[in-house]
């Protein structure tokens, strides 16, 4: 019998500023996938909600690359797929839509097939067909991640902050591609902008790890790729300020963008309008979402 699976799995922010490719954060905003597996032979996919007239309903979509290279690890051959996505999390915005697709998918087929794989092998999974961790790693295990690439394969460190952490979006109409923001970073950086980073880093674990917000002003500054990427996002250095000046502990870039993030204890309301406002003023529509930091990562909610 033909047995579906539904799982729930988090948006992400990548970078906060100085982590490039390796700090990603959990959101509380989520997608939604279904996966059936059955006889004979078949493939259908639906989607609903965000990117409902945009996703690729056929089996370049990446959710469905995904459940195939899980079953061919696992040694499953012939089974018909059928996959239905309701998404929330915007497409091409910088919070992980893509990485949602692929680890749901993942732990959908695994959940399928007996869980026969660890998280670790879901990452290193999710990590290949992604191009990098610092999404996919937030998405499988929650809260906010550490994750670089040692000896080829990807490893991670969760932690959740010991004090509550609000993540205001500012989320404009227009999309940007991960591939069009990296394009414009250069290919080498001076050796002062590469000690700038380090530094910046270094402070926003410690700080995150300990709880010590009245440490973060600084922490989310960065020269890697926020310089380099301003150009692409109308405004952004009037919304970060217009963040930071309602109150926020500091703001960043989201991802590749174009969300803009700030990281506040309280006073979200305000800031994500003041976002809005000053994204207004450079003749971009945008709207906020107040998020805080999910705990569990991708999970199965319904199964036979």
């Amino acid at each position: 019998m033909a047995q579906t699976i539904t799982v729930r799995i988090p948006g992400t922010t990548a970078n906060c500023g100085p982590g490039f490719d390796t700090i990603g954060i959990a959101c509380t905003i989520y997608n939604e996938l279904s996966l059936t597996l059955g006889e004979p032979d078949g493939f259908s996919l639906a989607v609903t909600g965000e990117g409902a007239d945009t996703i690729p309903a056929n089996e370049r979509n990446i959710a469905c690359q995904a459940v195939r290279a899980l079953l061919r690890k696992v040694g499953r051959t012939g089974p018909g797929i059928a996959i239905r996505m309701h998404n929330a999390i915007p497409l091409a915005r910088g919070l992980g839509s893509s990485a949602a697709a692929i680890v749901g998918a993942l732990v959908a087929a695994n959940a399928a097939t007996g869980d026969t794989l660890d998280k670790q092998e879901l990452l290193a999974m999710a990590t290949a067909l992604e191009g990098h961790p610092d999404n996919v790693a937030p998405a499988i295990f929650g809260g906010i991640t550490i994750s670089s690439i040692v000896g080829g394969a990807p490893q991670s460190l969760r932690f959740i902050p010991p004090a509550p952490l609000r993540l205001v979006v500012a989320v404009p109409e227009f999309g940007l591609s991960t591939k069009a923001a990296r394009q414009v970073l250069p290919k080498t950086i001076p050796f002062a902008d590469a000690v700038f980073n380090v530094s910046r880093v270094a402070l926003l674990v410690g700080a995150l790890c300990q709880g010590r917000f009245d440490l973060l002003g600084s922490a989310f500054e960065d020269r890697l790729h926020q310089p380099y990427r301003e150009k692409l996002i109308p405004g952004m250095t009037d919304v970060l300020a217009a963040a930071r000046e309602r109150g926020a502990i500091g703001a960043a870039l989201s991802g590749a963008g174009p969300c803009l993030i700030a990281f506040a204890r309280d006073n979200a309301a305000a800031i994500g309008a003041a976002m809005v406002n000053a994204f207004a003023r450079h003749g971009v529509k945008a709207a906020y979402r107040d998020l805080g930091i999910d705990s569990d990562g991708a999970k199965v909610i319904a199964i036979p």
